[in-house]
């Protein structure tokens, strides 16, 4: 068993580096080209489980990269990305002038705002809800048997998904970049969870 991680294609916000929680933003152009470069790759892959985040940005990638063509795409509201709270919209580099250091979501977190924001730990319980119904789905088809489940999400959230994937603190997916528009795969090796590929880019 596999679990294929696919960040959303290139959005308006993620091309400014607008952190992008509960905004529903459409994909690009360009976005839509690196969805549909992703087809290729899925197609070789038979998967017994396809969620996506409920977002538009995330429905639309798994339309565009055919991922209706072995199971039905199953929206699931723990795969929306990290509610950034009153940081919504907003750039690093901007929330770091306001605060007159140097701010990171991983350490520092997220402030209310139009929503109450979560924490790291919040997300993260989200993150392993999601794994857990991945392993579930692989037992009843019939254990690993080459078939995988797909995730279409969003890069903090995926990043969350990965580290407790691999047993670390949530807090560890600050290690793991994810640009928009490319895919990564959960597996294992002798038995332990491991990360076998991360951020290949669309066609790659």
């Amino acid at each position: 068993m596999s679990i294929l991680v696919v960040r959303h294609g290139q959005t308006a916000w993620s091309l400014s580096g607008q952190h992008t929680g509960t905004t529903d933003v459409p994909l690009t152009a360009e976005g839509e080209a690196q969805a549909r470069a992703l087809a290729p790759v899925l197609a070789a892959r038979r998967a017994c489980l396809v969620l996506s985040s409920p977002r538009v940005r995330a429905r639309r990638t798994a339309e565009l990269a055919g991922l209706a063509a072995d199971a039905p795409v199953r929206l699931d509201d723990d795969l929306v990305e990290w509610d950034y709270g009153g940081y919504e919209g907003r750039t690093t580099a901007e929330i770091s002038e306001q605060l007159g250091r140097p701010w990171s979501v991983w350490h520092d977190g997220v402030v209310p705002g139009g929503t109450p924001g979560e924490t790291v730990h919040q997300v993260a319980t989200r993150a392993r809800a999601v794994l857990g119904r991945a392993a579930t789905a692989v037992r009843e088809a019939g254990g690993d048997g080459g078939a995988d489940v797909v995730l279409v999400a969003h890069g903090h959230l995926l990043r969350v998904l990965a580290a407790c994937w691999l047993g670390l603190s949530p807090t560890a997916g600050a290690l793991f970049a994810l640009d928009a528009g490319t895919w990564g795969e959960l597996g294992h090796e002798h038995g332990r969870p491991v990360l076998t590929r991360w951020n290949v880019p669309a066609g790659g």
